[in-house]
């Protein structure tokens, strides 16, 4: 891989596979980015959801271009999760999504309301959780509807970010369902600066955000990150969104947060030099792979894994450079 790939010590530095120890989680794959595909890659996780179930879907700002279709989720609820309910919470930020009812108008411009309501979840206020072994939090504001559910999916645009670096499943959680004023500041805000955190400093306390909340949830969450439309920036910069030049790849899912994000980055990086290098750089600029490691350190879950190839008989990859024979560099 090229040096700007595995340059660095700490959250700059891509780990490579043989460098990483422990025990392997199971991570599903195919390489069909469609409904049929997200539902055939859904049903191979999703043995600890029911009861109340809430959907953590990033919905977009006002026409985002590179949001998971919402026609993908019409479809996937229908079959699949038809009681369920998408949640998300206002921004920190002020714009579009800031207050509830700018976030309303935001979720009918995208066409979300056409077929099924949104639950933001801090319209109401805030529901604290703790945060277990964090060396930022002893608990973290979320909004106040989302400790009624019993189980969650997590169902992620896999894409960059500006300031994270990457947006997986631990960006959306971490980051998505914080309340819009005070759990969101507690992670982005320092010494009376809203934007004052460090870069790798903002990593742990996204990634402790994250922990309360799938502590919470216990076993009954599951994680599916869809490799589509990958712009070094995230759904929250909407039509300014920098131009995708990512191959797409297909959709991942397992039971195990950290896996599933490492896989993803890994399919990024198993591409050829020309198609990774904007959306690694961005990763490596922001510190970003510190999600993954700081994950690790906190119990979260496994980096390394067993590739279920599920459009080829379920083939099991094991060996980490068989993940290149794995990206389909689609168009």
């Amino acid at each position: 891989m090229a040096d700007q790939v595995t340059a660095g010590t700490g959250g700059e530095r891509y780990i490579p596979y043989a460098e990483r120890t422990g025990n392997e989680s199971i991570v599903y794959f195919t390489r069909d980015l469609s409904p049929e595909g997200l539902m055939r890659v859904y049903e191979r996780v999703n043995g600890n959801i029911g009861g109340r179930t809430a959907v953590k879907l990033h919905t977009g700002e006002p026409h985002g271009p590179n949001i998971i279709p919402p026609a993908w989720v019409k479809v996937f609820l229908e079959k699949e999760l038809p009681d369920a309910t998408i949640i998300e919470t206002n921004t920190f930020y002020d714009g579009d999504r800031y207050t509830t009812e700018q976030h309303r108008r935001t979720l009918e411009v995208n066409g979300w309301t056409a077929f099924t309501t949104v639950d933001i979840t801090d319209e109401h206020g805030t529901a604290t959780l703790p945060v277990k072994g964090g060396k930022w939090f002893d608990e973290m504001y979320v909004g106040r509807s989302l400790p009624s559910y019993d189980s969650m999916v997590v169902l992620t645009h896999f894409k960059g970010h500006v300031k994270g670096g990457f947006g997986g499943s631990n960006k959306n959680i971490g980051i998505g369902c914080a309340d819009g004023r005070i759990g969101k500041g507690m992670i982005h805000a320092k010494d009376g600066d809203d934007w004052g955190v460090g870069q790798e400093e903002l990593m742990e306390k996204i990634t402790e955000s994250t922990k309360a909340v799938i502590d919470h949830f216990g076993r009954h969450v599951t994680y599916v990150n869809v490799l589509r439309n990958m712009s070094v920036s995230c759904d929250c910069e909407g039509v300014a969104a920098e131009p995708v030049v990512t191959p797409n790849v297909g959709i991942l899912a397992s039971v195990d947060i950290l896996a599933a994000d490492q896989a993803s980055v890994d399919m990024v990086a198993a591409m050829k030099e020309e198609d990774r290098h904007a959306l690694m750089e961005r990763m490596s600029s922001r510190h970003g792979f510190r999600q993954l490691s700081y994950m690790k350190e906190l119990g979260m879950g496994n980096d390394r894994y067993i590739l279920i190839d599920i459009d080829n008989g379920d083939r099991r990859i094991t060996a980490p450079d068989a993940v290149r024979d794995m990206v389909p560099f689609q168009a």
